[in-house]
């Protein structure tokens, strides 16, 4: 098994983040991502409000401790119903609370959240005030540059004053706008421009509240030089999960100073197990782990066998962890071949 230190401070952890991604940063990914990475700050899938406090879906709270340091982004609009959620996001052990003011899919904006709330900068202030006074853990809030016709020069500093004069300490700015009429939630995570400079002078503009910065980072490499420009945080989302190993297996030493060995992706591999016998043991299948590993041996000699093996078998009635040892296999054959051949 890999060590997971559970000490951390969540400074020290924002300097590299994943991103929440809905689909994609479930228990089981985050848990992947843990073992690659032992200081990234880690986080959820979006929660709406609604479904815990209105629906009772606590169940989508749950998470392994061995996720720390790991923050619950929530999403909605009402004060007293983030006010709860946030409460219970505490109780139930996360180290930091979020709101998305960012996500521009048509579901979210038609429940008067996510990306749509940089146009009610104020009803921000009083949901993130709400939220504070409920939580025992710090809350921060996730934002765009702005959007529609909004202009960013404008509407940026603004949004960040109100928020630190609401108490936020902590902003994470996803350097997009977001064009609620007219493109689809994938096309507003690569049409609209990103500006990193602005996301820059606001960082110069406002000393005082930790920066990160969120869009288009694709490598550890851009993360360091992103950091170096005086920038607190980065935060990685699509890179790190088609790509997992490349980001996160050197980013203890790269972003946080570690002198330990990098991860190894196959050493990781075989730590999942126990935690796959344990997800399979309580009915669970293989596919909902295996889903978030295909891309653990990118451009690695053996990847594409890897990724058949798991996508076609995965599925399967019994298919367990002999499967992965299977597509194990075919990573360790071609990087053996390679090896003769360089020989």
């Amino acid at each position: 098994m890999i060590e997971i230190s559970k000490k951390y401070d969540i400074l020290t952890a924002a300097r590299l983040s994943i991103a929440p991604m809905m689909d994609w940063t479930d228990r089981h990914c985050r848990y992947l991502h843990r073992l690659l990475s032992r200081e990234t700050l880690l986080y959820t899938e979006m929660i709406t409000a609604p479904a815990l406090v209105r629906g009772g879906a606590v169940h989508l709270l749950d998470f392994s401790p061995e996720e720390h340091p790991v923050a619950l982004q929530l999403g909605g609009s009402d004060p007293v119903e983030l006010a709860t959620a946030a409460r219970l996001g505490a109780e139930a052990g996360y180290d930091e609370i979020n709101l998305n003011v960012g996500c521009p899919s048509d579901r979210v904006q038609s429940g008067a959240f996510g990306a749509v709330l940089m146009k009610q900068p104020g009803l921000v202030a009083d949901c993130v005030a709400a939220m504070q006074a409920a939580s025992s853990v710090e809350v921060t809030v996730k934002c765009r540059i702005g959007v529609d016709d909004q202009d960013p020069e404008i509407v940026l500093p603004d949004f960040l004053d109100r928020m630190q004069r609401a108490g936020v300490a902590r902003v994470i700015v996803h350097a997009r706008k977001a064009w609620l009429d007219g493109l689809s939630p994938k096309e507003n995570r690569d049409i609209p421009p990103l500006d990193y400079d602005l996301v820059q002078r606001m960082k110069a503009e406002f000393p005082d509240l930790h920066l990160s910065i969120n869009g288009g980072i694709a490598s550890l490499a851009q993360a360091a030089d992103l950091l170096a420009s005086g920038l607190d945080g980065v935060m990685i989302g699509r890179a790190a999960y088609h790509t997992p190993s490349d980001l996160l297996a050197a980013a203890d030493r790269v972003i946080f100073g570690d002198t330990g060995p990098d991860a190894d992706p196959i050493a990781v591999t075989r730590a999942m197990f126990p935690y796959i016998e344990a997800h399979l043991s309580a009915g669970g299948k293989l596919a909902q782990v295996t889903r978030h590993m295909l891309g653990l041996f990118a451009g690695r000699p053996g990847a594409r066998g890897w990724r058949r093996v798991l996508s076609e078998g995965a599925h399967r009635d019994g298919a367990g962890v002999a499967l992965i040892e299977a597509a194990l296999a075919r990573i360790e054959t071609a990087e053996a071949d390679v090896a003769a051949q360089s020989a």
